[in-house]
């Protein structure tokens, strides 16, 4: 009996174990005409949601070309991120917004 409780302990922690990581959720302000945080770090799989808290309309719009997303006044949108590196990115409307994001493979 005891050999079995073992046997079925080590098949739940080695499954565990193996589970992939969740994909987080990164939260980006765009207020009074400023991002925040101006730099941020996430990884490869996780959300970037900006959250437009202006009463104007924005965009994050990376100089890459890896999004491009429009926030309404007071709206929230997301991207996925899917691939590493350093991704600038900024407001076509308001090009002085500017900020970096640091995606980690």
């Amino acid at each position: 009996m005891r050999s079995g409780r073992f046997a079925l302990l080590t098949v739940v922690v080695l499954a565990a174990a193996s589970a992939p990581a969740r994909a987080a959720t990164i939260q980006i302000s765009m207020d009074k005409l400023e991002i925040s945080p101006a730099t941020a770090t996430a990884k490869v799989g996780d959300t970037v949601e900006w959250i437009n808290k202006d009463a104007l309309v924005h965009t994050a719009t990376a100089r890459n070309g890896d999004f491009d997303v429009t926030l309404p006044a007071n709206k929230t949108a997301s991207a996925v991120l899917k691939k590493a590196g350093v991704v600038d990115y900024y407001c076509r409307f308001h090009p002085n917004m500017k900020a970096t994001l640091k995606i980690e493979p």
